[in-house]
């Protein structure tokens, strides 16, 4: 059984009977270990890869063809917002949209994102926020095979300090509302009773039209975040668009600082000391300037947008130099899914070759999942998530952005182009 969506191929997953090794060809294979393998053979057994071969197949093989591609590990975008989704209809604006729709109902909607995911090669993502634990609903359902989408590590509520005044007749504070240090504590024991895999902080404001990067928690109050988190064997992602909240993130023991412009050289040396990932997601604003009709921003937010965008990659550049370790993430929403890979290009920009923001998109965004042993890579063991693209990405980065032709997750195919190719 299959269906044919925007000329892909999608696969039934109940068509592919589970049990029988399948191998598949490659004329390359970049394996995310270090290695290109050429004419190279991969098995794959149930959900995992059994292994990397150059042997002959054994008769009567299960045999994928994929010999005019070049194999590489299924891709990681490192910060999503899977739940946040915009039908397109006339008179609707997204964030307007999304206000007014029950999070059942959006839950539902939402696994168009996670289709135009999938499309783009990315097997597996880090959802940085959302209502109502929606994204754990959804996790879950693609978890049990009952809904088609990425492997997905979600953080639930976001923490956030109070921002609005209160409102008469509504007693409790917005979900993730936290001020002091008790209540950020508070806060996290919420997100992990409702089985969040990451905690998300709001270290500083800024988001969609609005690039200020004004610090709100205190040095305090993220260390009793971050503290909390890895008492639970969770990391801390921590949201800051400015300096300052990035610095004293860092400080505190964040395992990766989301968005940050003008961190000063102090504060990427101690990135750089503590292994802490840096996440710029310098394609996300571009998105917002891009498709600015559609949120109903000025030429004013556009020049804003742009500003910001080249202090992001500013920063991101010195931050390279530094040798700060970097996740790819696209911060992607609404119609953003399908694009999650195009933050790569600005990689390359900022003076990574090919071959390292292709890690930063693999086995960086695993090593930061804490999933290094079993995502980011295709060698035996890990997980079958295996990506074809048509050309060679260590030449060209561009290719896995443009050129996805087939895409595998844990051991079936979900994606499949390659006869619209050919």
């Amino acid at each position: 059984m299959s269906k044919t969506l925007c000329g892909v191929a999608w696969i039934a997953l109940a068509s592919y009977a589970m049990g029988a090794t399948q191998y598949i060809q490659f004329g390359k294979l970049i394996d995310g270990k270090g290695k290109v393998w050429t004419n190279v053979t991969v098995a794959v057994e149930n959900d995992r890869i059994r292994g990397v071969e150059s042997d002959a197949l054994p008769a009567g093989s299960e045999v994928i063809d994929l010999r005019r591609y070049t194999g590489i590990p299924g891709m990681i975008d490192a910060h999503t917002h899977m739940t946040y989704y915009w039908d397109q209809a006339p008179g609707t604006t997204p964030w307007a949209q999304s206000d007014a729709r029950q999070s059942s109902v959006t839950v539902f909607l939402a696994q168009e994102n996670a289709r135009r995911t999938l499309e783009s090669g990315v097997t597996t993502v880090r959802d940085l926020g959302s209502s109502e634990y929606a994204d754990v609903a959804m996790r879950d359902l693609i978890n049990r095979g009952a809904m088609v989408g990425p492997r997905m590590f979600v953080s639930g509520y976001g923490l956030s300090v109070t921002d609005r005044p209160a409102r008469p007749g509504f007693a409790f504070p917005p979900g993730g509302t936290a001020d002091g240090v008790a209540e950020v504590l508070r806060v996290v024991r919420q997100q992990v009773a409702a089985h969040v895999d990451v905690i998300k902080m709001y270290g500083s404001t800024g988001s969609d039209q609005d690039v200020t990067g004004f610090q709100t928690f205190t040095f305090d109050e993220i260390k009793a975040a971050a503290d909390a988190a890895h008492g639970f064997r969770l990391k801390l992602a921590v949201h800051s668009y400015g300096p300052d909240g990035a610095r004293d993130a860092v400080r505190a023991g964040a395992d990766s600082i989301e968005h940050a412009t003008d961190m000063d050289e102090q504060t990427l040396a101690e990135m750089a000391r503590r292994g802490t990932f840096y996440v710029p997601t310098i394609d996300h604003n571009r998105y917002y300037g891009e498709y600015r009709q559609q949120f109903g921003y000025s030429e004013e937010v556009l020049a804003r947008l742009n500003d910001y965008i080249q202090r992001n990659l500013e920063t991101a550049r010195r931050a390279h130099k530094a040798g700060v370790r970097f996740a790819m993430g696209s911060d992607a929403v609404f119609t953003m899914f399908g694009q999650n890979t195009r933050e790569l290009e600005w990689f390359v920009k900022a003076g990574m070759t090919p071959e390292q923001a292709l890690l930063a998109a693999t086995a960086n965004g695993a090593a930061l999942l804490g999933m290094e042993k079993s995502l980011g890579a295709v060698a035996p063991g890990y997980f079958a998530d295996i990506v074809a693209v048509e050309g060679d990405p260590l030449q060209d980065i561009g290719v896995v952005i443009r050129n996805v032709r087939w895409v595998m997750k844990g051991g079936k195919v979900v994606v499949d182009r390659t006869s619209v190719a050919k």
